[in-house]
């Protein structure tokens, strides 16, 4: 049972211990819940339940149970309410993924997946990959919203496989930063690896893989700016450690730095990121395929509360 220890950041002081959990390991909020009630989650050493409020700069300990076995994660066919399917055929069916879903199973998740959607959708996916990630060829965090392609054939698979490490594939985000970043575009070129004190986040490191992120704002308002982000690279977390890294974090996103005042009146309860467009060659006839998402409602929402207009 592998013990996760995570220093309670400031963002989330005397949050509930069940509200804290799900936003630093990425858990839906009735799993936590599950996993204090259990006895697995300790503050400084001391058993607590889930509605104990953590201290920021105290040691959140969690034994994250490995609860699929053999390293092995099976798939559960569980619809999704609110995952659409924008485009589908032989070959590819590109979806809108709700905010709380995670694109497969990992150890220590057992909210709802995409692949999992899909299954009960009765959608036949590529049988290369891993098991439990049949048919992915990228991912979206289990926070951000937004457009995804799934590989139904095996064709596709390898095709989009390569596309994404080629970087021929656009990837196109809208994004609401702290602030107002200077220059107002921009190149942030800057390698992203682990946390060196924190293994459950990522940051700008020596060491890390190259991570380039292009952006241009799209309006700004008193407290924060919209900005479009085209993605060179596709590193996890990158939009977000990149601007933490500028020091305008997304708003709502407390694991990076953001403001929890800002984010409580925006009524946010997570990062405000959304993949948009989503454009490729088509695996199957070779011609460019194009996709686009609105912002769900509660991106939406938070745009207008705090001044925002661009849609």
């Amino acid at each position: 049972m592998p013990l996760r220890t995570l220093p309670v950041p400031d963002g989330l002081d005397g949050d509930r211990v069940d509200a804290a959990l799900a936003r630093m390991l990425g858990l839906s909020r009735t799993r936590a819940a599950e996993l204090a009630a259990s006895g697995a989650v300790r503050l400084d050493g001391r058993e607590v339940g889930k509605s104990d409020r953590v201290l920021a700069g105290s040691a959140l300990e969690v034994d994250v149970p490995d609860e699929r076995g053999g390293g092995r994660h099976e798939v559960d066919p569980v619809p999704v309410e609110g995952m659409d399917i924008v485009h589908d055929d032989d070959d590819i069916v590109v979806i809108d993924k709700p905010v709380g879903v995670a694109a497969h199973p990992s150890p220590g998740w057992t909210g709802p997946t995409v692949v999992g959607a899909l299954a009960a959708a009765g959608y036949r996916i590529s049988t290369s990959g891993a098991p439990e990630r049949q048919g992915i060829v990228h991912r979206l965090d289990v926070g951000t919203s937004g457009l995804m392609v799934v590989a139904k054939s095996e064709l596709a698979y390898s095709a989009l496989k390569r596309a994404f490490k080629e970087r021929t594939v656009e990837k196109v985000y809208h994004a609401l930063a702290q602030g107002h970043p200077d220059p107002t575009s921009g190149t942030i070129d800057a390698p992203i690896g682990r946390h060196p004190s924190a293994d459950w986040k990522f940051a700008v490191t020596a060491d890390g893989k190259p991570s380039v992120t292009h952006y241009e704002t799209l309006e700004m308002l008193p407290a924060a700016s919209l900005v479009e982000v085209h993605l060179e690279t596709g590193r996890t977390h990158q939009i977000r450690v990149h601007f933490a890294a500028l020091r305008h974090p997304l708003v709502g996103d407390l694991t990076y730095g953001a403001d929890p005042v800002l984010a409580t009146r925006a009524g946010i309860t997570r990062q405000w990121l959304h993949a948009v467009r989503l454009g490729f060659d088509h695996p199957g006839t070779g011609e460019w395929l194009e996709v686009a998402s609105d912002y769900p409602a509660d991106l939406a929402t938070a745009l207008d509360t705090i001044g925002g207009h661009y849609r």
